[in-house]
């Protein structure tokens, strides 16, 4: 599953920074997360870097982005395959 940051977010700006894929941007309200390059980290970390230094807790799983970790995986391939390119 791809990640989301809920309407708690509180813009501290401390999750842009740790996301390796670059998925996350500041959004018109609150900071959000691009699901085609969320990887949850595989590929880079054992966990979530945003969900590991988020101070409320507001990035859960999207329920409606489904991903196995094999899925992730290819994710994360093709997308530092795209930037090596």
């Amino acid at each position: 599953m791809a990640l989301m940051i809920t309407d708690e977010c509180i813009n501290c700006d401390v999750c842009e920074p740790e996301c390796p894929n670059e998925a996350i941007s500041a959004g018109e309200e609150i900071y959000v997360i691009n699901p085609e390059k969320c990887t949850e980290c595989v590929g880079h970390f054992d966990e979530p870097q945003c969900q590991k230094v988020c101070p409320v807790d507001c990035i859960p799983l999207d329920p409606d982005r489904s991903e196995s970790k094999e899925d992730l995986q290819q994710k994360y391939l093709k997308l530092t395959a795209q930037k090596a390119a």
